[in-house]
């Protein structure tokens, strides 16, 4: 991603898709996804859908960067499986994605060139389905503020289109907002002005 560049192509819900090759079917689930922790309960899920599935490999993408990926064969031959799936995304320059796919074996070997292309159609056919969105690159900023100070606050989040994610009201206010990156100093510079208020950057998304 370039300086000026602040945006990501991502997809908006779940989608899948099915390819068939000599019995072996490959069924291809796409998220959206943000949080590598919540792997394994996807994971957990589709393997109990599919409890007779011989295999569920897996790639994902993620940071608005596109800077961190991972791929799991899951048994079959290195190589024929996840990259395909990784690189399906890549051509498409998706991220905050990730694509399992399930495969019944149909009890006839396809060879490492008929794996590939199994792995890669399945995730093509889901992702043909998927409707993309781009988004934009936020920043993720914590404000301390006073209650006194909440209108100017408020006025100058609504001037410059940041989001609040969460709040917590009392004396002293605490709330998180997203701004995007190419306002994040005009945004920060002015809520910074305003006395009493405290900003913490917390993380990009």
């Amino acid at each position: 991603m370039s300086l000026f560049e602040d945006t990501y192509r991502t997809i908006e819900a779940t989608y899948e898709g099915i390819f068939r090759d000599k019995g072996s079917k490959f069924i291809a689930y796409v998220y959206p996804f943000e949080d590598e922790i919540k792997l394994k309960d996807v994971i957990a899920q589709l393997k109990v859908l599919h409890p007779k599935a011989r295999h569920h490999c897996y790639a994902y993408r993620l940071t608005p960067d596109r800077s961190i990926f991972r791929v799991n064969d899951d048994g079959e031959p290195s190589g024929t499986a996840g990259r395909p799936i990784l690189n399906v995304l890549l051509s498409l320059d998706l991220t905050n994605v990730l694509v399992v796919v399930v495969r019944y074996f149909g009890g006839t070997l396809l060879g490492v060139p008929g794996l590939i292309n199994a792995y890669k159609s399945a995730t093509q056919i889901a992702l043909e389905s998927a409707k993309v969105i781009e988004k934009t690159t936020d920043d993720i900023y914590e404000l301390r503020f006073q209650y006194l100070q909440m209108n100017d606050i408020m006025r100058i989040i609504k001037e410059e289109n940041a989001t609040i994610r969460e709040q917590q009201f009392d004396n002293d206010c605490v709330m998180q907002i997203a701004i995007r990156k190419m306002n994040v100093n005009t945004v920060v510079g002015r809520l910074e002005k305003i006395e009493h208020t405290k900003l913490h950057y917390l993380k990009t998304i």
